[in-house]
């Protein structure tokens, strides 16, 4: 259960709750935001509720909707998911943002402030990304955040055509977790200003 906002300078990230529905639905919806999401794109409102009430029962998952601070409109979903404090690791992703957020500072703030949690209140050692292989925009926006290539899975799952999909993976380690969050910042400031 996550009951914890996490505090940035242009986003907030507040725990999910299915009544998040309703805002998150117009960019879930939408085939282009949708296009390289694993699971089937929700139809309605009542879909992306149930679908997010799976999200949240999951007890390896901490699942966050992001608000924009200075209107307090809901324009994305995040996650921590398959987290192990044992082995100290998880991955991030179920990532999407409504297309007028695009090339803004809402996910590079959203990832410093998921890293900042992992890192620094979760102690882990290891963070992985994982995109389509056919997902050029996500690999260079994961390759622009710092983070490091460490190879494909082959024919990993199933797209929602049919087809298989490569998922490359990325990683963050704690240790290169300083020096992310210093160009993170830099980053965030400089296109919460253009």
């Amino acid at each position: 259960m996550n009951n914890q906002s996490l505090e940035g300078t242009v986003a907030r990230l507040v725990p999910l709750s299915v009544d998040h529905a309703e805002a998150l639905f117009p960019s879930a919806s939408d085939p282009e935001v949708w296009r390289w999401m694993p699971r089937p794109r929700p139809t309605s409102v009542a879909e992306l509720r149930e679908m997010l009430g799976k999200m949240i029962a999951d007890p390896a998952r901490r699942c966050f909707a992001v608000r924009r601070r200075d209107d307090g409109a809901v324009v994305g979903s995040t996650s921590i998911y398959e987290l192990d404090l044992a082995e100290r690791r998880a991955e991030i992703g179920a990532t999407w943002f409504d297309r007028s957020c695009w090339g803004g500072p809402y996910n590079a703030e959203s990832k410093l402030l998921l890293f900042g949690y992992a890192f620094d209140d979760l102690q882990l050692a290891r963070l992985a990304l994982r995109t389509d292989n056919l997902n050029v925009r996500s690999q260079q926006a994961l390759a622009r955040l710092g983070l490091a290539y460490e190879g494909t899975l082959r024919s990993h799952m199933r797209r929602q055509d049919g087809t298989r999909r490569d998922s490359m993976y990325y990683s963050l380690l704690a240790d290169e977790w300083p020096t992310v969050r210093d160009a993170l910042l830099a980053r965030v400031a400089s296109k919460a200003t253009a």
